[in-house]
């Protein structure tokens, strides 16, 4: 266990976007599914940032992103009824995607579209903690603080898993395993639901 107890957190809104971006494109460097995405390294940080506004970009106006003090994590939390740009999100891959692995990716996020739960619910496109920060309990405060909320307004939280190794982080912070998206070549994604104590 890690002492997290000096570990301070804040929200950020839409003037640091692109701040906290940073620090999920640092995280998310060897993300299975994102690097299926995009191969290459150029393509992933130029298109990254791009993907990730039409993703997770609602968060920054709803005053559910946060981060921990000097960027090192970053949650984007969706509120009920806040949605990521499907349609923005979909020319973005069509026009960056590797051509081999387009199709695998278009289906995978039309099945992870299609799996989150119909009731509402807080949503949670990102979080990620940069790679030099890993490990000491960062990416903990950052969820339990978001589940905390979620058990107060008794809501469902939402999310999706594209790294295997962060499941039992997620495990631990009260989300139960769903289902599981696997389309062709895509790594596996796993859906994960939360329901509120």
């Amino acid at each position: 266990m890690h002492d997290d107890s000096s570990i301070e957190t804040r929200i950020v809104g839409p003037d640091e976007m692109s701040r906290a971006f940073s620090t999920i494109i640092a995280a998310f460097i060897a993300d299975p599914f994102v690097r299926f995405i995009w191969p290459s390294p150029h393509a992933y940080f130029q298109n990254g940032p791009r993907f990730l506004r039409e993703f997770a970009g609602a968060s920054f106006e709803h005053g559910s992103a946060r981060v921990s003090a000097g960027f090192s994590g970053a949650a984007l939390w969706l509120p009920p009824g806040a949605h990521s740009n499907d349609d923005a999100l979909e020319v973005i891959v069509r026009e960056t995607t590797a051509p081999e692995h387009l199709d695998d990716v278009l289906l995978a996020l039309q099945q992870m579209g299609e799996a989150h739960p119909e009731e509402s619910h807080w949503y949670l496109p990102v979080i990620g903690v940069e790679p030099t920060a890993q490990g000491r309990g960062i990416g903990g405060i950052l969820m339990r603080e978001a589940v905390a909320r979620c058990d107060e307004a008794q809501s469902l939280a939402y999310l999706e898993s594209t790294n295997p190794r962060n499941i039992s982080l997620y495990k631990r912070h009260g989300f139960e395993v769903v289902g599981e998206i696997r389309v062709g070549a895509c790594p596996v994604v796993t859906p994960m639901i939360r329901k509120p104590r």
